[in-house]
């Protein structure tokens, strides 16, 4: 099962909706506090369309904790940084897919702590500055399912 990390998030509407897009992909969600809002945030409720009960969802205190929680599988960092892109990389099922948060991205000093071959990026148009930490992490958990032939998904 894939993972999918997001690292002080700030904005509910976008984690609700990454608790949809867990609850159709099968992906354990990882929250990395400090967040920047409540879990019990109407907002967080109303885009998560209760869908919670469907997602392992994981809260760890801080980066730390999250890193002494998962020793063994691999952090993929998706940032503008990157140097690899996201659809050459060969997903496998402990994957973590790591997003930061939505107004400055991951910190360069968690982002040097992996090889350069796990910083992931997504191709966008010059003079851009990123995209929507929900859509950039849609993109992320559906190419790594993608390439795990969507298993568990409605055979179609």
């Amino acid at each position: 099962m894939i993972n999918l990390a997001l690292y002080q998030p700030e904005i509910p509407p976008n984690t609700g909706n990454l608790i949809r897009l867990c609850a159709n992909s099968g992906a354990r969600l990882h929250l990395i506090h400090p967040l920047g809002f409540r879990t019990d945030d109407a907002s967080l409720r109303r885009a998560g369309l209760d869908y919670a009960e469907f997602v392992d969802i994981r809260h760890h205190a801080d980066w730390a904790a999250f890193r002494t929680a998962l020793p063994g599988s691999r952090l993929l960092a998706f940032t503008t940084k990157g140097k690899q892109r996201y659809d050459r990389v060969t997903y496998r099922e402990d994957d973590v897919l790591l997003l930061g948060p939505e107004s400055r991205g991951l910190p360069q000093e968690l982002i040097d702590e992996l090889p350069e071959d796990q910083r992931i990026y997504l191709p966008m148009r010059p003079d851009n500055r990123s995209l929507n930490l929900s859509n950039a992490a849609s993109i992320a958990v559906f190419e790594a399912w993608r390439q795990m032939g969507f298993a568990g998904a409605l055979g179609r």
